[in-house]
């Protein structure tokens, strides 16, 4: 993992980890850099799906219970009105689809990321807590298929940090 000042410095040596064949790489920084996650080749994020897909099934169940309830389980003719009375159906369809959606979107969101992580071997560098202050990071992970760690500690010198801490798992 490589430390550095600025966070033009941290694109610079994330644009050049790319370039060298790295694609294992993640990025620490005190606030979002607009250009990071193109750079580090994070891909479109699949949460959108997952609300639509949850707001189909909530429109689709709400629907469907209030249709079973009304005329199937116990149909009851009230003032002549047809058992299947959509209109009557819209509002309880309506707060499912929201909250279907709502709660795929936050469980989506928490699986995609791998949250929660009340551990991370990052959290072992002693100066990694400057990386909710004033300092950038960018580590090369051991899974990365290119990673051989002489050549990779090499590579992160080159980049020229302030300094380059070996993470142990």
């Amino acid at each position: 993992m490589a430390e550095f000042a600025t966070p033009q410095a941290l694109v610079s040596a994330a644009e050049r980890a790319r370039a060298a064949g790295y694609r294992r790489l993640d990025a620490y920084a005190p606030f979002p850099i607009e250009t990071l996650a193109e750079t580090l080749g994070h891909r479109k994020s699949r949460v959108p799906l997952l609300v639509l897909i949850g707001a189909i099934l909530g429109s689709f169940g709400g629907y469907g219970l209030q249709y079973w309830c009304a005329a199937i389980a116990y149909p009851l003719n009230i003032g002549g009105r047809p058992y299947n009375s959509w209109p009557a159906f819209i509002p309880v369809t309506f707060e499912m689809t929201i909250l279907l959606a709502a709660i795929f979107a936050v469980l989506g969101m928490l699986a995609l990321n791998g949250l929660p992580m009340p551990y991370h071997p990052v959290f072992n560098v002693p100066r990694f807590a400057l990386a909710s202050r004033d300092r950038y990071f960018l580590c090369i992970e051991a899974r990365d298929p290119r990673f051989d760690p002489a050549a990779t500690r090499r590579f992160l010198m080159s980049l020229k940090p302030s300094e380059v801490t070996d993470v142990d798992s």
